[in-house]
């Protein structure tokens, strides 16, 4: 039987400035002398010497500086002079990730890993093990600062968009609820640009209707957002305006199955040679995570997201199983050229699936010494990486001033934020 919709309990949990949170977990554990991050303004980031790179994450003070994530490293420092940026270590803010869903695991088996720093819980079937909804996600938030050094925002709501807004109120290390009846004082005086899916391009669309508040978009004429953001797009937004969302909390493809980056950009992408650039920055990702588990791909799926919010995707099967970034370029790009009709992308992603070993096709790799020499330099790659940052080195055209992205931030999707997803 499917569960009841109508009653349910949805918590989100939201890491406070993840990445940076989790730098300074590394530098504490290993020193407790180290200086806190949080108390300065600093970030995690490229390159400071070089000026390359993005903001991935920034400290409160930071932010207070107009710094924000996402915008390129240069910038950031141009607004605040004194900016400590500092590497990024994805390895090991994979391991805070996982220890915070082990103790998560523990109220309810019902999760969705939304990214490396968000999760929904559902505590429909077990919130009468723990209690009051709001002390028990106190609770929660308590535990993760003191076991695990880093500390979280929980919206509390009877949907996963509620749940996602509620999160997103006053911060740092706070619980918020967002049920039906205070969505009128808590949601709708926000702001459009507030409003989960509501990117840059729509926010001009909608501001030029004189729409310029969530209670005002859920008050609008269903018709005449249509003209103007198509159908589809416009009955999304009219919805979470009102605060319906009935999407499940699920697990979205079993573990081990495929492993996959996704990156929304900060403008739409209506070159082919853009798209293939961003193409090259997910498949480096991709590949990397292949090369580190151990398991090759069967299959290759590129997924495009236009502005209007309409899906669609292309896959084909590998003349062989790889982990060579190489390859699944290549393949992206050909799926590419048959999928894509030129609309505008505001997302992309690149998926590997049927997964298999490495063990058992190793050797025929290992036949042809060009694929050799290139799988070496590959892994050489991901071991500089895994060391001293994702912009410890790097391809000469992500050094390009008008990039559509740079290799940090399709690295940031793949391990975090909205539209991350790997397994």
């Amino acid at each position: 039987m499917p569960r009841d919709r109508r009653n349910r309990l949805i918590f989100h949990i939201d890491v406070n400035s993840a990445f940076l949170s989790w730098e300074c977990v590394y530098r504490l554990s290993r020193d407790p002398d180290a200086l806190d991050l949080r108390t300065i303004a600093s970030a995690v980031g490229g390159d400071a010497a070089s000026r390359h790179g993005i903001v991935l994450a920034k400290s409160p003070l930071a932010k207070k500086c107009g710094v924000s994530t996402g915008e390129p490293l240069a910038q950031a420092l141009r607004k605040c002079p004194g900016l400590v940026v500092v590497p990024s270590r994805f390895d090991f803010y994979i391991q805070c990730s996982r220890r915070m869903m082990n103790l998560l695991e523990e109220y309810s088996p019902d999760h969705e890993k939304f990214s490396i720093d968000e999760t929904f819980l559902d505590m429909t079937d077990t919130i009468h093990l723990f209690g009051d909804p709001l002390e028990t996600a106190d609770r929660i938030r308590g535990r993760i600062r003191d076991e695990l050094g880093f500390t979280v925002n929980i919206g509390i709501a009877p949907n996963k968009l509620l749940a996602k807004m509620a999160s997103d109120f006053e911060k740092p290390d706070r619980c918020h609820t967002l049920f039906p009846e205070e969505i009128p004082g808590k949601m709708w005086p926000l702001p459009i640009r507030d409003l989960f899916s509501v990117g840059d391009s729509a926010r001009k669309r909608l501001e030029n209707l004189g729409i310029h508040t969530i209670g005002q978009l859920a008050a609008a004429d269903l018709s005449l957002l249509a003209a103007h953001l198509g159908e589809k797009y416009a009955a999304l937004i009219w919805r979470y305006a009102n605060g319906m969302d009935d999407s499940p909390v699920e697990e979205r493809e079993p573990v081990g199955k495929g492993c996959g980056s996704r990156i929304t950009l900060s403008r739409d992408v209506t070159r082919p040679e853009d798209a293939r650039q961003v193409l090259l920055s997910l498949c480096e990702t991709v590949g990397a995570r292949l090369r580190a588990d151990q398991v090759l791909a069967g299959n290759l799926c590129v997924e495009l997201r236009d502005w209007r919010f309409e899906d669609r995707s292309h896959q084909a099967i590998l003349s062989e199983p790889s982990d060579s970034t190489s390859l699944l370029y290549e393949q992206s790009c050909r799926l590419l050229e048959e999928c894509w009709d030129g609309t505008p992308l505001r997302l992309m992603g690149v998926r590997a699936g049927k997964l298999s070993s490495r063990d058992f096709v190793q050797m025929s790799l290992f036949e042809d010494p060009a694929a050799a020499k290139k799988k070496r330099f590959e892994e050489t790659v991901d071991a500089i990486r895994s060391r001293y940052g994702v912009d410890s080195i790097k391809r000469a055209s992500f050094l390009k001033k008008d990039a559509p992205v740079d290799h940090a931030a399709g690295k940031k999707k793949h391990l975090g934020q909205l539209e991350g997803r790997t397994h």
